[in-house]
């Protein structure tokens, strides 16, 4: 199974060379990639495409993208140019955003957040795939009037979308190759995602999708005064619908029971139930909430798993 782990997020952010030495590290410990967050802050396309050309043989993504205030056109430009610098080791997320940071920060109003997701999608694909679109939809229009293509940007950068609910993974599993699920626990993803999206991608005669579940955790001898700290460092999802939703139906009260957090064989083991669950790759966050010594436990140890 893949493992990974996010280099950057939007609590953490540090100078670009920094973020190349621990891609070094992961790359070294035997995982098989390195994730980015996107914030106000660094652009994550530019910040893989950094990083992923210092360290060859790291897969790079960003997770993830929203698509309120984004173009199809720039967004490809971006992806192509990411995919091109990394020589096809980047990974395309895209996710709906919340309202309020969308109306907060850029002004737009959080209308039909599904209905873009179609859109964005639809035109997407084709510029990622042959450099060309000529779509023009009720939210948006995307055309080329020049080929958007960008040398080297093979093969064709995969898009996967942050989707939990059911109307975001029905359109995932008809247009994206996978989903990025964050704090969706092993009954969640069992009993609710992976099918839903599953069930799309057939229908629509796509392969099975990827599902890349987003997982925090670490490995550390204090699982449950890590946990307190995760508990604040979480308690922002709680507010937002779509989370509140899926960590209810992962059995959980609060984002916090859903860290992953224990000795080495713990962790394996939640590792392992959530490939059981329907997961095709983990990516690890906020493996640092307990110190440097702890991330690097928590990285040596996936690594091992990564390698099996």
């Amino acid at each position: 199974m893949n493992l990974g782990v996010t280099l950057s997020s939007t609590s953490r952010q540090l100078p670009p060379d920094d973020t190349v030495a621990l891609a070094h590290e992961a790359r070294d410990a035997g995982l098989h990639s390195g994730w980015f967050g996107q914030s106000f802050a660094y652009d994550s396309p530019s910040l893989a495409a950094i990083v992923g050309r210092e360290v060859p043989g790291l897969h790079v993504g960003t997770a993830a993208i929203p698509i309120f205030g984004r173009h199809p056109l720039l967004v490809s430009s971006q992806a192509q140019t990411a995919q091109a610098a990394t020589g096809g080791r980047y990974h395309l997320g895209l996710a709906l955003g919340t309202r309020h940071l969308t109306e907060g920060a850029f002004g737009l109003p959080y209308r039909r957040p599904i209905g873009l997701l179609r859109e964005f999608l639809t035109a997407l694909r084709p510029l990622l795939e042959t450099g060309e679109a000529d779509f023009h939809g009720e939210l948006l229009t995307a055309t080329t009037p020049y080929s958007a293509t960008v040398p080297g940007a093979r093969p064709p950068v995969p898009v996967l979308v942050a989707a939990m609910g059911p109307q975001a993974l029905r359109v995932s599993g008809e247009l994206a190759d996978g989903i990025l699920p964050f704090l969706a626990g092993p009954r969640a993803l069992a009993e609710h995602i992976v099918p839903a999206v599953t069930a799309a991608a057939e229908a629509a005669g796509r392969p099975a999708p990827r599902i890349v579940a987003l997982v925090p955790g670490a490995v550390t001898a204090d699982a449950d005064g890590v946990r307190r700290h995760a508990a604040e460092a979480l308690a922002l999802y709680e507010r937002v619908p779509s989370y509140q939703r899926v960590i209810e139906l992962s059995g959980a009260d609060r984002a916090a029971d859903l860290a992953v957090l224990g000795d080495e064989e713990t962790v394996a083991a939640e590792v392992r139930r959530y490939r059981d669950a329907g997961a095709t790759e983990v990516v690890f966050t906020a493996t640092d909430l307990s110190g440097e010594d702890d991330r690097r436990r928590t990285w040596k140890l996936l690594g091992e798993l990564t390698r099996g």
